[in-house]
């Protein structure tokens, strides 16, 4: 056994192109570490509707070159066998480790297998990739990047021709491409002969981004910004230039892409501490709004004034986010659909309903959201955004924190706030009160114990709330494809319990809805919906094991 694994690392050092892996590599071979190296290559990172993400390193269970090339030539395989020979592949990447060497590699097999392909000039969001997709009339698109996971890992982002990123079977298909791709050597990888892009396209996203906002609104809101150690400050400080909104006060700590993200611990704004320079800054500027961005700019997080928050500063959540730019979108007298995921806030439909506009549920993540017909909004509770669809089929943290912009220069004008609207919100639909119970663990056992034991022992109750029904969405639904989740709905509240499909966590989402009869109920009403969440957490931990 020990004699195959060290035959196994070294056919795999022999193909390794990357100087870097093969000394870590033959470093492990010549230690015997055969711990570390059975891990390495218990099997081949998967390929699925996220594509790749996972930890840097050598060996077929970590992000490196080598995965990477036989990614790309599956996937070219793929295209090829769709009749796109001689398609256009667009590329993109952010500023983590390796992230720009992928991209590379991406574009040199792309073009050996006679497809045509073109990288983006530098390091840039993830929504300039999902732009450029539709712009450019391509059959596909790359992003590297490992969005908001920690400094150690790195991913790979596909897009199919539409823009919106790949779903079954699609994922499938280039999944079993990739593991038909032989010997490396066998795959062709010229010098160049691919396109590097110049700031045109960069040029076009931004004309396009003012189509979020409405002509002649107000652009008075003051905001402090954070990127998060990513690619996202040149391109929202020039989006909200061109829009003719303030400059935003940048947190300088933070403001440059680092791969190290030295200054948090998750360069996630859901992560606690993540936020802590931002609202140090905040407390400096007195800004109208903080704004924050994700590694890759997909995702957009605000924060608000709030004299009873510690420190100021209230981090609103996704789902209220969701609602206020919903809000928003129905007073500008949007039509279409709105969408959402099925573990966001059930506050949408409300708000489409009394709006006459369509609403549809999809499963988590936007590859999803971004396909449904008639598309005008989508949102997902973990802060992202899809507010121009034409434009940009994913989510879009700069084209959100634009339309948060405007929207709290509009209140402002008014002498009012989106706490206001929230407020106002709460007392048309009812309080819609939510939170997460969100379990990160070392060994992924756990995650599946936890979704056994409450398959084999579902609850009857949480908080005291009787559960009316329970669904197991491993067997899909009238409207929705299976997943691996489970769902339950209370009198007056839902959970959704599922595995994430990014990160070594469980998740369960959770919502009450406390009805509020007028302004002076609304303490109440929050102090009670507060009151059942934390009691449904206790609950479900417990129902859970975890």
């Amino acid at each position: 056994m020990q004699h195959d694994l060290i035959a196994q690392a070294r056919t795999w050092l022999a193909e390794d192109p990357d100087p870097e892996t093969r000394d870590e590599l033959a470093a492990l071979i010549e230690a015997g570490a055969t711990q570390e190296l059975a891990v390495r290559f218990a099997g081949t990172l998967q390929f699925g509707t996220a594509g790749l993400r996972g930890e840097l390193g050598a060996g077929p269970m970590r992000m490196n070159r080598s995965v990477v090339i036989r990614a790309a030539a599956g996937l070219a395989a793929y295209l090829k066998a769709q009749g796109q020979d001689g398609g256009l592949v667009v590329i993109g990447y952010d500023a983590r480790y390796k992230s720009a060497d992928f991209a590379h590699d991406t574009a040199a097999v792309m073009t050996g297998a006679g497809l045509r392909a073109a990288v983006l000039p530098r390091p840039l969001p993830t929504p300039v990739l999902a732009y450029a997709i539709r712009h450019l009339g391509a059959v596909a698109g790359v992003e590297v990047t490992a969005s908001h996971n920690p400094p150690r890992d790195n991913g790979y982002k596909v897009y199919l021709g539409d823009g919106s990123q790949i779903v079954p079977p699609a994922d499938g298909e280039i999944a079993a491409a990739i593991a038909a791709v032989g010997p490396l050597a066998d795959v062709v990888r010229p010098e160049d002969g691919w396109e590097v892009l110049g700031e045109d396209v960069l040029d076009a996203y931004l004309a396009r981004t003012d189509a979020v906002l409405s002509a002649g609104s107000p652009r008075t809101a003051r905001t402090v910004y954070t990127a998060m150690h990513g690619v996202g400050a040149s391109v929202l400080t020039a989006a909200f230039e061109r829009a003719g909104f303030p400059a935003p006060v940048l947190v300088a700590e933070q403001a440059e892409p680092d791969p190290a993200f030295p200054t948090v611990a998750f360069p996630n704004p859901e992560e606690p501490g993540a936020m802590d320079l931002a609202f140090a800054t905040a407390r400096r500027a007195a800004p109208d709004l903080i704004i924050a961005n994700d590694p890759d700019a997909d995702r957009c997080a605000v924060a608000v004034p709030d004299p009873a928050a510690d420190g100021g500063w209230r981090m609103l959540r996704g789902d209220e986010v969701g609602a206020l730019l919903a809000a928003r979108l129905v007073e500008r007298g949007a039509s279409g659909v709105f969408a959402e995921s099925i573990v966001s806030s059930s506050l949408l439909g409300r708000i489409a309903e009394k709006a006459g506009l369509g609403y549809e549920e999809t499963l988590t993540g936007f590859k999803w959201i971004a396909r449904v017909d008639g598309l005008r909004y989508g949102y997902e509770e973990a802060l992202g955004y899809c507010v121009d669809p034409e434009g940009v089929r994913d989510k879009d943290g700069i084209t959100a924190a634009l339309l948060v912009a405007e929207l709290a220069s509009v209140l402002k004008e008014r002498g009012r706030t989106l706490l206001d609207l929230l407020d106002d919100l709460a007392l048309a639909h009812g309080l819609h009160a939510t939170d997460q119970l969100s379990v990160r663990v070392e060994d992924l056992t756990v995650i599946a114990d936890a979704m056994a034991r409450l398959r084999e022992q579902p609850p009857t109750a949480l908080a005291g709330l009787a559960v009316t029904s329970a669904e197991d969405l491993t067997r899909g639904t009238d409207r929705l494809p299976p997943t691996d989740g489970l769902r339950y709905h209370l009198e007056g509240a839902r959970v959704i319990v599922r595995p994430s499909g990014t990160e070594p966590k469980l998740k369960c989402y959770l919502e009450v809805v406390v009805p509020v009869a007028d302004a002076a109920g609304l303490p109440a009403a929050r102090a009670r919906g507060a009151e059942l969440l934390a009691a449904i957490k206790r609950d479900l931990a417990a129902a859970a094991g975890i």
